[in-house]
């Protein structure tokens, strides 16, 4: 399986998805002029990953710093597909990572951590 990469734009987040070392970045601001379009190889990418039975830990590390509500849509279904293979199974940790001047990008963590009560979310203050 190949590593997925997708430089950052100014609409869009940098997306790092490395299999060998089992670690997703994704980071920055995201509101694509077309979100499912644009994270279609994300979600085909995750989905793959996840059907080729990663051993070990797998760590999501995310750093939102703004979305508009179609990505917000995209990351509910992103989380969904995680939940519904950990609960197959795969172990995810998965790293909410927010400055501490975004109050948005915080309550946006603690709003996913509540609808995925089952997934391992941590609330990471960004430190400088």
């Amino acid at each position: 399986m190949n590593k997925l990469y997708i430089e950052s734009t100014k609409y869009s987040p940098e997306i790092s998805l490395d299999p060998e070392s089992r670690t997703l970045e994704i980071r920055g601001k995201s509101y694509p002029e077309n979100t499912f379009e644009f994270y279609a190889p994300v979600m085909k990418w995750l989905e793959d990953y996840i059907a080729s039975a990663p051993a070990g830990k797998t760590v999501l590390n995310m750093e939102i710093i703004y979305f508009n509500s179609s990505s917000s849509k995209f990351f509910f279904d992103f989380f969904d597909v995680i939940e519904e293979a950990s609960d197959q199974g795969f172990t995810v940790e998965i790293n909410w990572i927010y400055d501490s001047e975004n109050e948005n990008a915080l309550e946006a963590g603690e709003d996913f951590m509540d609808d995925f009560e089952s997934l391992n979310f941590n609330l990471v203050e960004k430190t400088e």
